[in-house]
């Protein structure tokens, strides 16, 4: 291949492929799916360890079990990137009822939103619905005082990505319950984040102001958001709800990285997925299917005798569910290290078919990474647009602002129907489409480093 140069974020000059790229490109493909690890390491991750919530034994166990793998793989480099973060735990199982003006009573499926107080025994109140956050902002103080704020925000279905449909109602997860805590509501419940109608609670972070006198926030199930809907719509609801949620001190955790040491200089291509899930499922697709991806493209190179160009670095990454302080310690890290960072991958979006990767860079990086789209179309990868890299990445750029990034893109499709989710477990997970992910981060690797 011709090598790119780049400098300043310009790129120029185009990549020729030879016979060897696209025999190379067969064989990553050709190990993924006949004689992969992706799936077996996902079901042991799963099965084995469990929900891996930041500060739990699971993560504790799911650090040592990454840091095996590495080394049963005999990586040139593996080793523990010692962080803080937070430790937030659920409790006792919550409970949530709702009653009408008839007397009729029905129990809901609720999970504590991550980061919620809890209610310090059983708390009622009147339910008020909204369906955005400036919607409760309108309200007068006697309409908000003493009640349980209702956020019924659903998805758009008529958005074809659904991550945008995620995107355009979160903030009321993320936000709902600290501006309702500022308007002397009760608590809060939100209809959950979840692209179909099912039974599962999806849990998730939010937040407080420091200056905020905090009430508990909880999501319930799409089912029982249509229910309160339509008792609402009959006259006033009351909703009855215990929470058992607390914090406790900051702990000393670990992103888990291994390399393979680059043959012509120090610069870094960063990949992976973060190792830590919420505290309900078993965290299969979200995160677990990039953690065994990132895995197994380490891995799958090492095993076709690749020696890159750069350093090729897979990280575990710690604890991105409820503050990513993984992703901004590493940041902050190869800054003070002074590390010469190139590009950086992430594959958080689950273990879903593969589609092609969006691109985080100026236009002229943009057209590098479309000029891998002629190589990788037998392959169905297709998609190679500007876009979002991964909130673990993301910290990097505030260090290395030319630098190029890539999300890899799955058909999403099914992703919310799990995320954050007793759902998400490793039956969901599909092995044909999870190793085509590994093949996909492979080649992706290979090539960038072949390049850039």
């Amino acid at each position: 291949m011709k090598k790119i140069l780049l400098v300043l974020t310009i790129i120029s000059s185009t990549v020729s492929f030879s016979n060897e790229d696209s025999l190379f490109v067969r064989k990553i493909y050709d190990m993924a799916l006949e004689g992969g690890h992706a799936y077996e390491n996902l079901r042991s991750l799963c099965k084995d360890i469990g929900a891996r919530i930041t500060g739990s034994a699971e993560a504790k166990i799911a650090i040592d079990w990454g840091k095996n793998l590495m080394d049963g793989y005999a990586f040139d480099h593996v080793y523990l990137q010692e962080i803080k973060v937070p430790h937030w735990e659920r409790g006792n199982t919550e409970a949530a009822w709702i009653m009408n003006e008839s007397g009729d009573v029905a129990k809901l499926s609720v999970l504590a939103l991550g980061g919620s107080i809890g209610t310090s025994g059983l708390i009622e109140g009147e339910v008020v619905k909204v369906e955005s956050i400036q919607e409760l902002e309108a309200l007068t103080p006697e309409q908000i005082n003493g009640k349980i704020i209702f956020f019924n925000r659903p998805f758009d279905q008529k958005m074809i990505q659904t991550f945008k449909a995620y995107g355009a109602c979160v903030d009321q997860r993320w936000e709902g319950t600290n501006v309702a805590s500022k308007l002397n509501a009760k608590a809060v419940v939100i209809r959950s984040m979840a692209s179909s109608t099912d039974e599962h609670p999806h849990t998730g972070s939010m937040h407080y102001d420091k200056d905020v006198a905090p009430v508990p926030g909880a999501a319930i199930s799409t089912v029982d958001a249509d229910r309160l809907v339509d008792w609402l719509a009959k006259g006033t609801v009351t909703l009855k709800m215990e929470m058992d949620c607390r914090f406790f001190p900051d702990e000393i955790s670990y992103n888990v990285i291994g390399e393979m040491t680059g043959n012509e200089d120090d610069q870094i291509i960063t990949f992976g997925g973060h190792l830590d899930s919420w505290d309900v499922g078993e965290g299969a697709h979200d995160d677990g299917a990039g953690v065994v991806h990132s895995l197994e493209a380490l891995r799958i190179l090492k095993e076709l005798g690749y020696q890159p160009n750069h350093t090729l670095r897979c990280v575990l990454f710690m604890n991105e569910e409820n503050g990513n302080f993984g992703g901004k310690s590493y940041a902050e890290i190869a800054a003070e290290n002074k590390e010469k960072h190139l590009c950086a991958l992430e594959t958080d979006r689950g273990g879903f078919l593969p589609m092609g990767f969006d691109v985080v860079g100026n236009s002229a990086q943009v057209d590098f990474i479309r000029q891998f789209a002629t190589l990788l179309k037998p392959y169905d990868l297709l998609k190679f647009n500007p876009g979002y890299g991964g909130v673990d990445i993301g910290p990097l750029r505030s260090y290395y602002p030319e630098m190029l990034q890539l999300g890899m893109a799955v058909n999403s499709q099914r992703y919310f129907d799990y995320h954050h989710s007793a759902a998400d477990v490793f039956e969901s997970v599909n092995k044909r489409e999870l190793e085509l992910g590994a093949a996909a981060m492979a080649a992706m690797i290979y090539l960038i480093d072949q390049n850039l």
